[in-house]
């Protein structure tokens, strides 16, 4: 356990050395990872998705803030989306615009969780995303997780109704496809257990992991994780949403390992040492519980060489 530490202290002192190195590789792998799976999952316009263009907008996104990540991932959507159908295209060019709206307008911060959140749906670890937003974020992270988890489902009906959305009509029949696309959007009942569900498992991870008790960060871990199934459950008695069970168990358990391992980098603390301290002053008195956290320091090993030869030699 002392060399995980270790390794710990060293990889947080090498990050400080080279934090100006690191996250331009961090934003080229993010936007790298992001292409991928927007090409795998909506790759409609073959130009997008050789690896030419996925290298070049991968290296272009390492320079990039995370903002604007999230727009060049935007504006490669709808490129793809235009190839299969212009009217779907412009149906979610509506949609990301509002998101903009309401986004800059509510919470302009957290902006790579509006291209992460897709992300995870599509690889099927969604379940990490309110444990690790609830652990190391705050409440405000809400809305750009439920925008991204609203345009995770948008995404995700136009994939498996592509074909026959994307056929040529008349004007008529285009008019009552833009109303089916909305309608199916705005009805989307699993979509909306999924928000809900994702807003109180943050919430409530959140405000688990600022209680005074012991353990608290894995306390919130476990109630993160119990929120999302009884949202999941509770959604399927009331809506009969479908949500793959095997698939659904495998996400959580991988959530619980990264949230795990997250909170092994993030908060280690020796709870065997906790101190209770009490002060006052002229108007108050203070009662601090006080928990140290684990710091270790890297072993410093000199190897010395003894030059045998010479000695006999004497």
């Amino acid at each position: 356990m002392m060399g995980l530490f270790v390794f710990r202290e060293r990889l947080r002192d090498f990050y400080g050395k080279f934090s100006m190195y690191i996250n331009p590789v961090i934003h080229f792998i993010f936007g790298l990872a992001a292409v991928l799976i927007l090409n795998t999952n909506l790759g409609f316009m073959a130009k997008l998705t050789g690896p030419v263009v996925v290298l070049v907008v991968a290296l272009v996104c390492s320079f990039l803030p995370y903002s604007v990540i999230s727009l060049v991932i935007a504006c490669l959507t709808l490129l793809h989306l235009f190839s299969a159908s212009m009217e779907i295209a412009l149906v979610v060019g509506v949609v990301f615009f509002v998101i903009v709206l309401l986004y800059c307008g509510l919470q302009p911060g957290n902006s790579f969780l509006l291209v992460l959140t897709p992300m995870l749906f599509f690889i099927d670890i969604p379940y990490v995303l309110p444990l690790l937003v609830g652990l190391a974020g705050g409440l405000s992270a809400i809305i750009p997780v439920s925008l991204g988890v609203f345009i995770y489902y948008v995404l995700l009906y136009i994939k498996q109704n592509v074909g026959a959305l994307a056929g040529t009509a008349a004007a008529a029949d285009i008019t009552e496809k833009y109303v089916q696309i909305i309608r199916s959007i705005i009805s989307n009942q699993t979509m909306l257990v999924m928000v809900a569900g994702f807003a109180l498992a943050i919430a409530v991870v959140y405000m688990v992991k600022r209680l005074s008790v012991d353990y608290s960060w894995y306390l919130a871990i476990a109630a993160g994780v119990i929120v999302q199934l009884g949202a999941i459950f509770a959604g399927d008695v009331m809506f009969s949403i479908s949500v793959p069970m095997g698939t659904m168990i495998a996400g959580m358990l991988a959530s619980v390992v990264l949230a795990l391992i997250f909170t092994f980098f993030a908060f280690a603390v020796d709870y065997s040492r906790t101190e209770y301290l009490q002060y006052e002053d002229d108007d108050y008195y203070y009662y601090v519980k006080a928990v140290p956290k684990i710091t270790v320091t890297a072993p410093d090993v000199k190897v010395q060489k003894i030059n045998s030869r010479r000695r006999r030699a004497e």
